[in-house]
């Protein structure tokens, strides 16, 4: 949400979806409770106009007046259906009416309608219960229930928050920031953390990051080149060589003085450190599987897999074809062919 800094974002431990379009009588509804029963419908609670292409053929005037009281009887029998499930939080996927909406202020329910069907079903998986797509027979069991809901206002928005869910098992980050690019940078820093976490969780098998693994592998491939002889001895050098540039690379980020920082991770992982990484905090270098400074086994194969595949698919190219008329300038298109011959026809000035 733009406005704000990013201190004044939130974590909810349950589920925050915008405030959905609200009729007349929306005003006086409570905003807030506590335990509530909540009610998820897939039901319309508004009364609809008669279609252009209806025709109904009625005698008498107490006939048309049936009609219309059978219409409002529907509607009614409806929301004192729902009243008496005992919900004080009702949400619908399609539209409640003016009358719904007044009808549930004057019993101290709070209502909903047009809610996204992305964000029923993760209310539903977080208070329980299940959406209904009647208002008969409802029981205790078809209701949700949570700790607290609350309508709040954040930012230029409102927003309808339910924490304290029981069988919730996720959470909902509202981001705050001075702009648009702002915000979605952290959103993406965000969520690459979150995926870090649970690609650690799932695979069970972490390493040091700030570049330790790195250099530890390059010191392990620099002392296996001394023991081997010809060209290979260059080739595994290099490769030990090019593994530094994480190390050097998070230094510079960080501000650091990449060579003081290098050279203390070669001594340090040459008398057998192998977890000692860049500490940016204290702008050195410290034992970062003890700062729990961790990253997934599997995400560092993946990476280094990768580099090496790039780099023999880059050597392995002998030969390269260019295009002459490419690298000629460019002197704008072409005008029709049409406009060039009356341009040729076209005697100059004198």
């Amino acid at each position: 949400i733009p406005g704000g800094g990013m201190e004044d974002s939130l974590l909810i431990r349950g589920v925050a979806f915008k405030k959905t379009f609200s009729y007349a009588g929306f005003e006086q509804q409570p905003k807030s409770f506590k335990d509530p029963l909540v009610l998820c419908l897939n039901v319309e609670l508004e009364l609809k106009a008669e279609r252009d292409n209806a025709e109904v053929r009625v005698e008498e005037v107490s006939e048309y007046q049936a009609i219309v009281d059978a219409e409002w009887t529907i509607i009614y029998n409806k929301l004192e259906a729902i009243a008496a499930t005992g919900a004080k939080v009702v949400l619908s996927r399609l539209p409640i009416g003016d009358l719904a909406t007044q009808y549930f202020a004057d019993r101290d329910i709070f209502c909903a309608g047009r809610v996204d069907n992305g964000d029923l079903k993760r209310v539903v998986q977080a208070v329980g219960g299940s959406i209904q797509s009647t208002t008969s027979d409802i029981r205790r069991e078809h209701l949700g229930e949570c700790a607290k809901f609350e309508e709040k206002q954040i930012g230029g928005e409102r927003f309808n928050i339910f924490e304290g869910a029981k069988e919730a098992k996720t959470c909902t980050l509202i981001l705050r920031g001075g702009a648009e690019q702002f915000i979605s940078e952290v959103e993406r820093s965000l969520h690459d953390a979150i995926m870090i976490v649970k690609r650690a969780i799932r695979n069970n098998s972490v390493v040091a990051g700030g570049g330790a693994i790195e250099m530890e592998l390059s010191k392990y491939l620099r002392d296996l080149s001394r023991s081997i002889e010809g060209k290979q001895q260059l080739i595994i050098s290099s490769f030990a060589k090019a593994l530094e540039v994480i190390p050097r690379t998070i230094c510079d980020n960080a501000g650091i003085d990449a060579t003081d920082v290098l050279n203390k991770l070669r001594m340090l992982h040459a008398r057998g450190e192998k977890w000692t990484g860049v500490d940016v905090e204290e702008e050195g270098v410290a034992n970062n599987m003890e700062k729990f400074v961790w990253e997934p086994s599997l995400v560092k194969i993946n990476a280094l897999e990768g580099a090496a595949e790039a780099a023999c698919l880059v050597l392995s190219v002998d030969e390269t074809v260019t295009n002459p008329q490419s690298q000629q300038p460019q002197a704008g298109p072409q005008a029709p062919r049409g406009a060039q011959r009356a341009v040729r026809g076209r005697p100059g000035r004198r």
